[in-house]
């Protein structure tokens, strides 16, 4: 088995080190005068705005309006306080996001209003145009909002732990590794990806130095992926559970059958 080096063990023992919870992170920015609480509030809609725009496209509204409403619900958060009310008693940070926007689309439609285009302050930018173009991809078929909302929040943990690895390998100088192997880390690509041969050529590696390092990829992808789904759960015990979920969610939304 491929051995770890020193100075990756370092990188991530130090990736678990400070690990802060999305909990946390909601507490700090509840306290809007708290040193890093806009940067804490920026990283969560940076993260999970998508699966909350696709739950509101599915729900009906026309792409201006739920881009209205992403946004709006956004800036509502320390707008009208919410995140004060916030409590990880209330169990998973994605039922709690998703409770939160159910709230306030329905307090929209109470007051009849949405957000301006425009405006108001956007401190995040969101990407609307692929957003939406990453909608108009979805399985058209008969998902509720709740299921598009769950399996594109599994989705958006994948891709970040995939992120946070680029980040880890770029570090070490092994761009060049993640870049060539990383389609063997996608789920929903297992149609596309590279011959062992193919890749092998490409590093200039033998074929079984090649598959030792999708190996530790791999491992270390899930590994991230733990700390992720970590992140957002209340307690290590739930990890499991909510890994399962959203696996299940995963499969569900991209209209694939369980391996």
């Amino acid at each position: 088995m491929a051995q770890v080096t020193p100075k990756e063990s370092s990188v991530a023992g130090n990736a678990r080190e400070f690990k802060t919870t999305r909990w946390s992170e909601v507490l700090l920015s509840a306290e809007s005068q708290a040193p890093g609480s806009k940067e804490a509030l920026a990283d969560l809609c940076r993260l999970y705005w998508y699966p909350l725009y696709a739950y509101i496209r599915r729900r009906g509204y026309a792409p201006e309006d739920a881009q209205d409403l992403t946004q709006g619900f956004f800036l509502s958060l320390l707008d009208r306080k919410a995140l004060r009310e916030a409590t990880p008693l209330r169990g998973k940070f994605r039922s709690f996001l998703l409770s939160s926007l159910q709230h306030y689309i329905s307090d929209q439609w109470d007051r009849a209003r949405a957000l301006k285009r425009g405006g108001d302050i956007r401190f995040v930018p969101f990407d609307f145009e692929s957003g939406e173009e990453k909608y108009q991809a979805e399985p058209a078929d008969l998902l509720t909002p709740e299921k598009i909302f769950d399996g594109r929040w599994a989705m958006t943990l994948l891709e970040e732990a995939l992120r946070l690895l680029r980040t880890e390998y770029a570090s070490l100088g092994k761009g060049e590794i993640i870049e060539t192997l990383e389609p063997y880390l996608d789920p929903a690509n297992s149609q596309k990806l590279p011959t062992y041969e193919e890749a092998a050529a490409k590093l200039q590696l033998s074929v079984g130095a090649v598959k030792s390092l999708i190996h530790r990829l791999r491992r270390r992808h899930s590994t991230l992926l733990r700390e992720e789904v970590s992140r957002t759960v209340t307690s290590p015990s739930s990890v499991d559970e909510e890994l399962r979920s959203l696996c299940n969610a995963f499969i569900a939304a991209e209209g694939r059958a369980a391996p």
